[in-house]
């Protein structure tokens, strides 16, 4: 079986839950035979090393190291994972501080070692945030780096799934913009049930109004049902889907759902959030956006909630000011 490409793939946290996750989607999709795990924690890190040996896949020259130089160097491919964990209790907006400072290392470490990559995925959060800084720091062009924001798509069409007891494939255009996180924006108009499209089934009564709002609840509550369910943050979904970005930049089948892509233009300025998007060969590229009045006026707030993190960012001085940001990346001018 052939692999979608032949180019170093490196993924960053390799010895978390996240990563070895990635680690092993990533062969088992066989995206490419050079896959590099990289992670500080070397033990953990041998650890997976020693587990993916274990699973006998054909063809693999994988390698894996502590040393950052190492790990980057000559990669094509990144997908990083490699911040604090959400544990109990926290929001995403709690690990802004620490995981705002390693996106930043994790940048200037790209731009060193390897500023020819083709594209980067974003996984750990804030995703939004760290996937801003990274793009700062790396100096890289904005469709190069892609964060990810699927997850609340997807937990969407679950939940509708389960109301309608119907199979997932049947919910289609569920759609989640802005922030990954407690302010996104939950879209409706975009929705349909076996073709019927969600909204009307609101308006008729199909789907109760205060049915829905408690859909959306869940939805925007996903990652802490996870926490409370499992004892530990989501794992497994955020794996799979940042590797089918990934493979997507390989070139392979074009991503389906909305990514975190970096917006300066029209209503929204010097942000990375979720938009509608494909990420193809040529990278993240943003597409048109619909949605009715009042989900536009739900996106400006998701937005007004990021740049607020932004700012708080930009205070604690991890990153500089907005029109400082052009001297370490000329493509953000």
């Amino acid at each position: 079986m052939e692999f979608l490409t032949n180019e170093k793939l490196t993924i960053v946290g390799a010895a978390g839950m996240i990563g070895s996750n990635m680690a092993q989607t990533a062969m088992m999709m066989r995206l490419t035979p050079n896959v590099c795990l990289y992670d500080p924690y070397a033990p953990a890190l041998e650890g997976v090393a020693e587990e993916m040996r274990h699973c006998g896949f054909e063809g693999m020259n994988l390698t894996f190291t502590s040393d950052v130089r190492e790990a980057l160097t000559g990669a094509a491919y990144v997908v990083s994972s490699g911040g604090a964990a959400r544990k109990a209790g926290m929001t995403r907006e709690d690990l802004l501080k620490g995981n705002a400072e390693i996106a930043k290392e994790f940048g200037e470490n790209v731009r060193r070692y390897c500023p020819d990559v083709r594209h980067i995925v974003v996984v750990f959060n804030p995703a939004d945030i760290t996937g801003l800084i990274t793009l700062v720091y790396s100096g890289l062009k904005p469709e190069c780096v892609s964060t990810l924001a699927a997850l609340d798509s997807t937990r969407l069409r679950s939940e509708l799934a389960k109301y309608f007891h119907v199979p997932e494939d049947e919910v289609t255009g569920t759609r989640t913009y802005g922030g990954h996180g407690e302010q996104m924006a939950v879209f409706e108009s975009t929705a349909a049930v076996k073709g019927k499209p969600l909204k009307q089934m609101i308006d008729d009564g199909t789907l109760p109004a205060a049915d829905w709002e408690v859909i959306r609840q869940k939805v925007v509550q996903g990652g802490k049902n996870i926490i409370e369910l499992r004892g530990r943050s989501s794992f497994q979904s955020p794996a799979y889907l940042s590797i089918e970005m990934i493979a997507a930049a390989m070139g392979g089948a074009p991503f389906r759902w909305p990514a975190g892509a970096y917006v300066n233009s029209g209503d929204f300025r010097h942000i990375m959030m979720a938009m509608e998007t494909t990420i193809d060969k040529n990278g993240v590229t943003l597409l048109p956006l619909g949605g009715t009045p009042e989900e536009r006026k739900e996106l400006e707030k998701s937005y007004q909630h990021l740049c607020k993190l932004r700012d708080e960012v930009i205070e604690m001085g991890i990153l500089p000011r907005i029109p400082d940001w052009h001297r370490l990346n000329p493509y953000l001018g």
